[in-house]
């Protein structure tokens, strides 16, 4: 291999192996083409801001003076930015090191001579993939006029407003789902020019002749069909002939059907992908949560969880692939998604980011391996994200406990447990069940010690509870990472403790409020 190939090569491993290199490029690629990335939002309104701003200086430049900055700002500045935009985006679409790499260790492989044309031939392709497409097209042409002193090259400012398609979700939505129906539309496409050459020959042969009509040249003839075609009559031309009326006459019934047949197209597009599209507007806005309990499945004990969390202001989501238990949530008013929560496929569609998003992972399926390949798998994700997991069968607890759940819940235990304190006294079974129900407006509460209340209340004994007629259960001390039920009056409070308090929902909201405005 020569010195120039031999360079080359280097340089490929180089900007591969160079962390600054990836991390600047991955940062325009993110800001360019991410759609997930926050700061993206911002740099599409600028760019939508400098969109307006041209097509504004380009319409007040008809009739009246505009400033020499503003001209020279929209001339040379925004055409620039977007020049800028533009060089980025052809920079950031692929790797040339990657494909100086490949074909490179390809070579060597084959044991053959490294070919530098063949690299850069194979990078000018993929650049030129790149230059043809509509929108990198349209970007270029947004360009144009940076050459002001062609004043034709200036109305390719308008060029810029088609670029808001880039910048605007929505339009690309509606462009995705119109792009479906492609083959549908240009067979439509097909029948409507073939009718509007028809009609446009037909009239022109049937009126050209005629003093009295305004139909004169093909131009005339070709304008009167397709004004006619899309049923506008602006009534400028029109046939005077008795023939030309019945031509008329099939062109408006030609011109009903590709109007219907266009309206079922997009209404058909729609409706097919209508669920696709609110799925991408729940993912969309779950991401935008913070402090989100994912809840996996959505079977009787799970609604009930659900409600009681979205009762306590929590924000919920829930996954499940029975599309009768997504309806039943949906229903019962939260996000849900008919999605397999035991696949990575589906997180990677959602996009979580467990550390920035959840607060915890909630496997409530009634079904232990399902709960266990669901631990497995989003443990495979974030080895952090709290998860708590139903247990139906006591065999299985281990399972579950080398997936990686941190708190388990055996409902035969719980059931045992109040069959074993309850049984003969239903007054107290009566008292745990309005509580569980919350039907007298009595609940259990986690207040959590913060500086101010750590600072001002010392000890357990300082709590004061009964006087607000709360009942205080216990405490989880966060140093010992363990709750005390019933406490020692002498036990210190720490910031990052939880008190456990039962009591009605004003008393506990006036019992808050005394916590923090104690005053020493």
């Amino acid at each position: 291999m020569n010195i120039i190939a031999q360079v080359f090569v280097d340089v490929a491993y180089f900007l591969r192996a160079s962390q600054r290199y990836q991390r600047v490029k991955n940062f325009f690629y993110n800001l360019l083409e991410n759609e997930h990335n926050p700061q993206k939002r911002y740099f599409d309104y600028l760019m939508m801001i400098l969109i307006f701003t041209s097509v504004f200086i380009l319409i007040r430049e008809v009739k009246s003076h505009v400033n020499d900055f503003l001209l020279f700002f929209n001339n040379y500045i925004i055409s620039l930015i977007f020049l800028l935009e533009y060089l980025l985006r052809l920079w950031v679409y692929n790797s040339n090191s990657d494909i100086i790499i490949k074909r490179y260790e390809k070579d060597q492989i084959l044991s053959r001579r490294f070919c530098i044309l063949q690299s850069i031939s194979t990078i000018l392709q993929v650049k030129f993939d790149f230059i043809r497409s509509p929108r990198a097209i349209i970007d270029l042409l947004a360009i144009m006029p940076f050459f002001h002193e062609l004043r034709l090259f200036r109305l390719f400012i308008l060029f810029r407003v088609f670029k808001l398609f880039r910048y605007t979700q929505s339009f690309q939505s509606f462009i995705s789902v119109l792009a479906t129906k492609k083959f549908e539309f240009f067979i439509l496409l097909m029948f409507s020019s073939i009718v509007v050459f028809v009609s446009a020959v037909l009239i022109y042969v049937m009126e050209a002749n005629n003093a009295e009509s305004p139909i004169d040249t093909m131009f005339e003839a070709v304008y009167w069909a397709i004004v006619t075609i899309s049923t506008v009559g602006y009534g400028d031309v029109t046939p005077v002939t008795d023939v030309g009326r019945m031509v008329a006459m099939g062109v408006i019934v030609a011109g009903l059907m590709v109007i219907a047949f266009s309206t079922s197209l997009v209404v058909s597009a729609f409706t097919e992908k209508l669920d696709e599209i609110k799925e991408s507007k729940t993912i969309e806005d779950m991401n935008k949560y913070r402090k989100t309990y994912l809840i996996c499945g959505y079977e009787d004990l799970a609604a009930q969880v659900a409600l009681l969390l979205r009762s306590a202001g929590r924000n919920v989501i829930v996954i499940d692939a029975d599309k009768e238990h997504v309806k039943r949530a949906k229903e019962d008013g939260f996000e849900a998604l008919n999605f397999d929560p035991a696949t990575t496929t589906t997180y990677h569609k959602m996009h979580i980011n467990f550390e920035k998003n959840i607060t915890a992972v909630l496997c409530l399926l009634e079904d232990d391996v399902q709960n266990v390949y669901t631990a497995l798998t989003i443990r495979s994700l974030d080895p952090t994200v709290r998860m708590l997991s139903l247990l139906m069968r006591n065999q299985n607890r281990k399972k579950l406990q080398r997936a990686g759940i941190n708190d388990i819940v055996y409902t035969q235990e719980l059931v045992g447990l109040i069959a074993k304190e309850f049984g003969g006294q239903p007054v107290a079974f009566e008292a745990i069940h309005e509580l569980r129900s919350q039907a007298k407006g009595v609940v259990l509460d986690e207040i959590i010690v913060d500086e101010r209340v750590a600072k001002h209340i010392p000890n357990v004994g300082a709590l004061n509870a009964l006087k607000y007629r709360v009942i205080f259960m216990g405490i989880y001390k966060k140093e010992d990472n363990e709750f005390y039920f019933n406490p020692s009056k002498e036990m210190t409070l720490a910031e990052g403790d939880i008190l456990v308090s039962i009591g009605e929902t004003s008393f506990l909201q006036e019992y808050r409020i005394f916590l923090h405005q104690k005053v020493a």
